[in-house]
């Protein structure tokens, strides 16, 4: 779908339909009202009447107004202006989008002067550009790569143009960040659906080298014995019984002044997930192959980033690999020495993503970076926690954890931030080597989690993600949501403004 913008007045449009907003009580907005008066009332008759409402949610079509050059109204109702925000905006765009329906092939929406109560911080017209455009992205993206048969079949308007009274250079640059955002979002998306057969990490090498031609990145890739000899003994440990060769993908995004820190973003790829010896239950063990939307969501940022051309300079690394069941696999009780020369006790195979993040932590030191977010599904007790709205936010820095939790309002990427404090760090004793990777069972799990991976980020500035509840949804609406691509995105952004 393509999103374009036209100095036009909605009355005057030359598209297939028009979209205006009506809010709940009646109150037409500016566009609604130049639609109603050209059309000697009509719009307001169709309110009064009921076939046409203002209640959030509602979308009435109607047909060859009078006075109207497009042959098609549709009237999208906003609900009550006070509680009108930036939900309700993405809210009201997608069901105009949809509303509009396939027979549609160009939609003029008239959504910049939607707007909530006077008395509310109300956005600019670059951060609802960019809303439009990564709403009608999300409305038309599909997973049929690997079908057969596809539904060439459209489902919206190929093209929606935003409506604005005149040049408008911050509504221009909305809509370039919001496709590059979108584009990263697709690609977390899509990455994450792959199956683990195909998306492996020698996949994802082949990506990142890929991505760093065209995107102009630096790219390294580490095979098994290039991560032996950086003495990831932590992160060996788990891909010990996969016929599937490991994977340590670092690549960087040299926008900001030469020598200037970077962020680095560290992505969990477990391409898939059996829980290796300490093996899951079989029921829903498909959806393992979205334990690798951590790293998806580093690939996705970045692509999302050097889109838009930041000025700012981004590590992303990724350890990729899978956890599998077989003779060569690691046992309860093994020890192995990560990168940081910390020994670890593995009581729990399934516990892995936490067995490799920390050695790509270490690894991370070497870039001197500002800051460092790490990002994984990394544990069900999140997602008992949390459930699938919030991802959980740990971070020992106020100010980072703020700017964060910031960035996930703007871009309704929702966090919440939950503790990481030493009194949880004696859960992970051991009688056999400096800790272990789980501590006791039931209690504070997510908390234990980042307490373990906080031992490995003493050397910086260091927040994590546990993105476990909303990196992916089951049941009927299954695949990969591309969360948080757009917390992290804007998160860069904050620091390139």
């Amino acid at each position: 779908m393509e999103v374009i913008t036209k100095a036009a007045a909605a009355t005057e449009i030359k598209a297939d339909c028009v979209a205006v907003g009506v809010y709940a009580d009646g109150e037409l907005t500016p566009a609604a009202r130049a639609i109603d008066t050209a059309a000697k009332g009509a719009l307001r008759a169709a309110l009064k009447s009921g076939d046409a409402s203002g209640k959030k949610g509602a979308t009435t079509l109607l047909r060859h107004l009078a006075g109207v050059a497009a042959p098609r109204v549709l009237v999208v109702g906003l609900g009550n202006r006070a509680e009108f925000d930036e939900r309700a905006f993405v809210e009201a765009a997608r069901n105009a989008i949809k509303g509009a329906g396939a027979a549609v092939r160009q939609l003029a929406l008239a959504a910049l002067e939607w707007t909530g109560s006077a008395k509310a911080k109300q956005p600019g017209a670059q951060a609802l550009a960019r809303r439009v455009v990564t709403t009608a992205r999300e409305v038309v993206f599909r997973t049929d790569e690997l079908k057969s048969r596809k539904d060439e079949a459209p489902t919206a308007p190929g093209t929606v143009i935003l409506l604005t009274t005149g040049k408008d250079a911050g509504v221009d640059l909305g809509l370039r960040q919001g496709v590059a955002l979108a584009n990263g979002v697709d690609l977390a998306k899509r990455l994450g659906n792959l199956p683990g057969n195909v998306c492996t990490p020698t996949y994802l090498g082949e990506l990142a080298t890929r991505m760093g031609k065209e995107l102009k990145l630096g790219v390294e890739v580490f095979d098994r014995k290039g991560i032996e000899k950086l003495g990831m003994g932590s992160f060996v440990s788990v891909t010990q019984g996969s016929a599937q060769p490991p994977r340590l993908i670092v690549m960087q995004y040299r926008g900001g002044a030469k020598g200037a820190a970077p962020v680095a973003l560290v992505g969990k790829g477990i391409t898939f997930d059996t829980g290796g010896i300490s093996l899951k239950p079989g029921a829903a063990m498909d959806e393992m192959k979205f334990d690798m939307c951590g790293a998806a969501s580093v690939f996705g940022t970045l692509r999302a980033v050097a889109e838009m051309k930041l000025p700012v300079n981004v590590v992303g690394i990724v350890a990729a690999c899978e956890n599998m069941p077989s003779g060569s696999a690691s046992k309860p009780g093994d020890i192995f020495t990560s990168m940081s020369g910390q020994t670890i006790e593995v009581l729990n195979t399934d516990a892995e993503g936490r067995l490799i993040l920390c050695d790509a932590l270490t690894y991370a030191e070497r870039f001197k970076p500002a800051a460092v977010v790490d990002i994984a599904t990394l544990t069900g007790a999140c997602v008992v926690a949390l459930g699938e709205v919030n991802s959980g936010l740990f971070s020992p820095d106020d100010e980072l954890a703020d700017e964060l939790l910031a960035a996930s309002r703007g871009a309704l990427d929702a966090a919440w931030r939950l503790p990481v404090e030493d009194a949880y760090q004696d859960q992970l004793k051991s009688n056999f080597a400096d800790m272990a990777n789980i501590g006791a069972p039931g209690k504070a799990g997510a908390v234990v989690a980042a307490c373990f991976l906080a031992r490995f980020a003493k050397a910086y500035r260091w927040a994590h993600l546990d993105i476990a509840g909303t990196a992916w949804k089951g049941g009927a609406a299954k695949g990969a949501t591309g969360r948080p691509v757009p917390l992290l995105t804007h998160f860069l952004l904050g620091r390139a403004q």
